[in-house]
């Protein structure tokens, strides 16, 4: 078979089998008496095996060595090329993410691609300073139109460790538009704990009745850290279902003080809710399970509840068996009748 007819069956260029001809990967047989190339059948089922090899990312020089060295084993071969595929994929998803984003900021010009490549590449800096400066950057009043867009700020602070970065972010996650409430919501799923405790964060600084709504629903999460960061974000928003979140809290001595004062503004806002958390503090003080040291911050929670029920609990406290809890009722009682 003539070198033409190889090339259309094959579908390799007679340019590409005239090289490979040069590299010793495929030799025709035979010539004919005029000299042109003739292959043989075995010349093609090699030229087919140099083609699948190349098509698993083999270099020539790789595919010669597989099919001409007798003692050659694929295994170290096939590993390293799996190394590589899954180095050029991160490459590649890497870039098409950097697109993505340069693409969503909606940029007016070339200058704004430069801006928002150069704030991408501070927000993954490893100097801590750099990535505050460019959280602060996106989040400025004079930001650019091609600011860092939401879905990068939300990566970093996901990953973000340093304090005063991660504020700084969430700053700038409070002043973009776009789908940080539900970006961060997603990322309340994370297996990492961690990840799960700054997305909750950033979702808290977040304004608006998106992040609001999200809020609401971290308050069933399984998680108590997340629950616990929830509740006294939509307490300061005035919402009165983070109520039995915030008692947990209390009853389980996890950020208690916060808790406590999250109800207290709770119950400031109207003599109605002031009603319902004093009768939740008042049952679960009653409750059997509840121990010493939960009672007593129980008691200490009522203080700066307003309203009878809870200055009627405070009195039936001091007579309480546990001393402290008398004591402190007492104490509690004084202070309320001084104001």
């Amino acid at each position: 078979m003539l070198i033409g007819e190889v090339a259309r069956r094959s579908g390799v260029s007679a340019r590409m089998l005239r090289h490979y001809e040069s590299l010793g990967l495929v030799r025709p047989s035979g010539r004919t008496v005029s000299g042109y190339r003739e292959y043989a059948d075995a010349d093609i089922r090699r030229i087919l095996h140099v083609e699948s090899l190349r098509s698993l990312g083999l270099s020539l020089r790789e595919v010669g060595r597989a099919l001409d060295d007798p003692g050659f084993t694929p295994s170290a071969l096939v590993g390293d090329l799996v190394r590589r595929t899954r180095e050029r994929i991160a490459a590649e998803t890497e870039l098409l993410t950097r697109l993505h984003r340069i693409d969503s900021a909606e940029p007016a010009g070339w200058e704004d691609v430069l801006k928002v490549v150069s704030l991408l590449r501070a927000l993954g800096s490893t100097s801590p300073a750099a990535r505050q400066r460019a959280a602060l950057s996106s989040a400025s009043s004079a930001a650019p139109a091609g600011a860092a867009p939401v879905e990068a700020l939300v990566e970093a602070a996901l990953a973000e460790k340093d304090p005063s970065v991660a504020g700084a972010l969430r700053w700038a996650l409070a002043r973009a538009a776009g789908d940080g409430p539900a970006l961060l919501a997603e990322a309340l799923g994370s297996p990492v704990a961690p990840v799960r405790e700054r997305a909750v964060r950033a979702l808290a600084a977040l304004p608006g009745a998106e992040a609001a709504a999200r809020l609401r629903d971290a308050l069933a999460h399984p998680d108590p850290v997340v629950r616990g960061h929830a509740a006294p974000a939509l307490a300061a928003r005035g919402v009165a279902d983070a109520v039995p979140t915030l008692v947990d809290m209390v009853v389980a001595g996890r950020n208690d003080t916060d808790a406590a004062d999250a109800l207290s503004m709770l119950a400031a806002r109207d003599a109605a809710t002031a009603e319902r958390i004093a009768g939740d503090l008042v049952g679960r003080l009653s409750h059997r399970a509840t121990d010493a040291s939960s009672r007593g911050r129980l008691t200490q929670a009522l203080a700066d509840v307003p309203g009878p029920t809870a200055s009627r609990a405070l009195v039936e406290l001091t007579y309480d068996e546990d001393r402290a809890v008398a004591l402190t009722a007492t104490y509690l009682l004084r202070l309320r009748d001084a104001h």
